[in-house]
């Protein structure tokens, strides 16, 4: 391999990157690691939770469903069991999707001294 060579996967690295639009953000280890754990936090938890939404439009007997069955009713209201299954099943998409957003934001930061991610170096594997 020659200079030119590298120079070459170098850029063609970074035409990768922008092309696909991935910019990591640089930060201190600290904010690093507060960062990865909260994203994944809320990530997890929001996955967690919007399967119990998912749950709850899918089951008649879900707990929550019958929670928010009898807050409605105590209210006054009543709503048709096919538009209550639809806005707990768009609910629990909706917060799926959300805690996927958090964990891909939460993956574009890296401390310093990191490096960047291996399909963006220029470096070769010597694995074989």
């Amino acid at each position: 391999m020659t200079d030119s060579d590298a120079t070459n996967s170098t850029a063609d690295a970074e035409v990768r990157s922008s092309r696909r639009g991935r910019r990591d953000i640089v930060v201190p280890m600290r904010l690093y690691k507060t960062v990865t754990v909260f994203s994944t936090l809320i990530a997890v938890t929001s996955v967690v939770l919007g399967f119990v939404f998912l749950d709850a439009a899918t089951l008649q007997v879900s707990a929550l469903r019958a929670l928010i069955i009898a807050t409605l009713g105590f209210v006054g209201l009543t709503v048709a069991d096919g538009i209550l299954s639809t806005v707990l099943a768009i609910i629990g998409l909706g917060v799926i999707a959300f805690g996927s957003i958090v964990y891909t934001i939460g993956t574009r930061f890296r401390a310093h001294g990191m490096g960047k991610s291996q399909e963006d170096s220029g470096e070769d594997s010597n694995n074989g």
